[in-house]
């Protein structure tokens, strides 16, 4: 028997859906609920650790995932200037366990996709262009309101509905992201042959030139500079923007910006963060996901503790017969701290950048998290 036998979910990114499949599963009546209208990812392409690719195997979607991305092991370090030299070729940890890559680069696009089609497969009824309004609690449900219309009562509402999570608001917690200084130019772009892993390049006019292979002939490549407003320019001046700033970055950018110039798109974001350090629910409504946590990409584990949260959560909710204390005290005992020590390293490392600490132990802190995340959620 499970704790719940119908839930809602607000929002239709990893964590949500995620959520979905495991609920779905299990016999749950699942119903997920997307403000767009249509199935879509902002960005690129996306890096997934293997702790991220150990929550797809119990999905059971890895061998779909695996198939659509691009596996690796290991992540060089260049050098800007004539020639890109690979000044370090560094090991990953295998996040995951031996029995997964230690990365993953793959398109955002595919990887909704085929979550999508693994939650409606396992029987979640996935609604697009609706958007989660309002809701009323008793101890024993909550009715869900979709555009102002009451949506039916549920056991549960879990709110993956991302950053800006209108959930989040409406159960009363009032922690938002914030902007930690540094924004990112995302372009999607062929893959050269020589780039068969992560590669970063550290100096130059920016912070941190890089880029990630999602396919056999594809990648995402990035530029972090200091936080700018950049949100009103044209598609021409973005890639103008890009272009200029990757000038000094040799090897495998010099691709790039053959791209660039051949019409391939720069879209721009700040990085945030934030986190719920106090319960994420309130009664019968949880937070997960961006709208409970957000950091910086800077160690590539924001989709990955989404979805921690989102097993973790259904792993509770599948195995306990009552929504309680015990619980909800289980649950953000397992997730809180772990999220609060990604947030706050994937924060650091940024700060260090900032502030141009190159006497940071940028690859301890890496290491350290990298250990702490091998352990199971």
């Amino acid at each position: 028997m499970t704790a719940v036998s119908n839930v809602a979910i607000a929002g239709s990114g990893v964590a949500g859906l995620a959520a979905a499949i495991q609920l779905a599963k299990a016999g749950v009546e699942v119903d997920v609920f997307e403000a767009k209208p249509e199935l879509s990812a902002l960005g690129s392409g996306i890096s997934l650790q293997g702790n991220a690719l150990r929550v797809f195997d119990a999905l059971g979607a890895w061998d779909d995932i695996r198939a659509a991305g691009y596996p690796f092991e290991g992540l060089n370090l260049r050098a800007p200037g004539p020639g890109a030299p690979v000044v370090a070729a560094l090991p990953d940890v295998k996040t995951g366990g031996p029995g997964y890559p230690a990365a993953m680069g793959m398109p955002r696009p595919a990887l909704a996709r085929i979550l999508l089609e693994h939650a409606q497969k396992a029987g979640a009824n996935v609604r697009f262009g609706a958007k989660v309004t309002g809701l009323e609690q008793t101890d024993d449900a909550v009715e869900v309101f979709v555009d102002g219309a009451s949506a039916g009562t549920y056991d549960l509402l879990i709110g993956a509905d991302g950053l800006h999570s209108a959930v989040r608001g409406l159960i009363g917690i009032e922690v938002t992201p914030q902007p930690t200084g540094m924004g990112i130019w995302r372009t999607f772009v062929s893959r050269p042959a020589e780039v068969e892993r992560s590669e970063l390049y550290y100096g130059g006019p920016v912070y941190i030139a890089g880029y990630t292979p999602t396919g056999e002939d594809t990648m995402y490549a990035f530029l972090v500079e200091k936080a700018q407003d950049r949100f009103g320019v044209s598609d021409q001046e973005a890639t103008r923007i890009m272009l200029e700033e990757s000038r000094a970055y040799d090897g495998p950018w010099n691709a790039i910006r053959a791209d660039l110039e051949s019409g391939a798109h720069a879209n721009y974001t700040w990085f945030t963060k934030h986190l719920v350090e106090g319960p994420w629910n309130r009664g019968r409504v949880v937070v997960i996901g961006d709208a409970a946590h957000s950091c910086p990409p800077t160690i590539a584990q924001g989709a990955a503790q989404g979805l921690e949260d989102a097993l973790v959560l259904t792993e509770l909710l599948v195995g306990s017969e009552a929504i309680d204390d015990e619980l909800w005290q289980s649950f953000h005992a397992r997730r809180v701290p772990r999220a609060k020590a990604v947030v706050e390293a994937s924060v650091q490392l940024g700060q260090w950048q900032i502030d141009g600490n190159r006497d940071a132990d940028a690859g301890g802190l890496i290491f350290g998290i990298a250990q702490q995340m091998a352990q199971p959620a």
